[in-house]
């Protein structure tokens, strides 16, 4: 099974168009998993895939993949989940 990652995202993350350029990041990569607003204003995002593109991804996370948001702190950690079979917004 491949890594699953996940990441809280903080900042200006939210009404800004985040999750929608996260999800398109993903798919170019070929990363998936789900990307979710969470009531802290915070964004929680779970990325499954080989490690070179989990790197790549988490590279461009932490550049804003939205032009209207800004990261301001990135947590990381890898989490045990089953295989998900695409990238979904929640």
């Amino acid at each position: 099974m491949k890594p699953t990652l996940e990441l809280i995202v903080s900042g200006t993350v939210q009404g800004v168009g985040f999750r929608w350029a996260t999800k398109q990041v993903a798919e170019h990569l070929g990363i998936n998993g789900s990307v979710e607003n969470l009531p802290d204003g915070t964004v929680r995002v779970l990325a499954q895939g080989e490690h070179h593109q989990l790197d790549k991804f988490v590279d461009q996370i932490r550049k804003a993949p939205s032009s209207a948001a800004e990261v301001t702190d990135l947590s990381l950690r890898f989490v045990k989940h089953e295989a998900f079979h695409q990238f979904t917004t929640i």
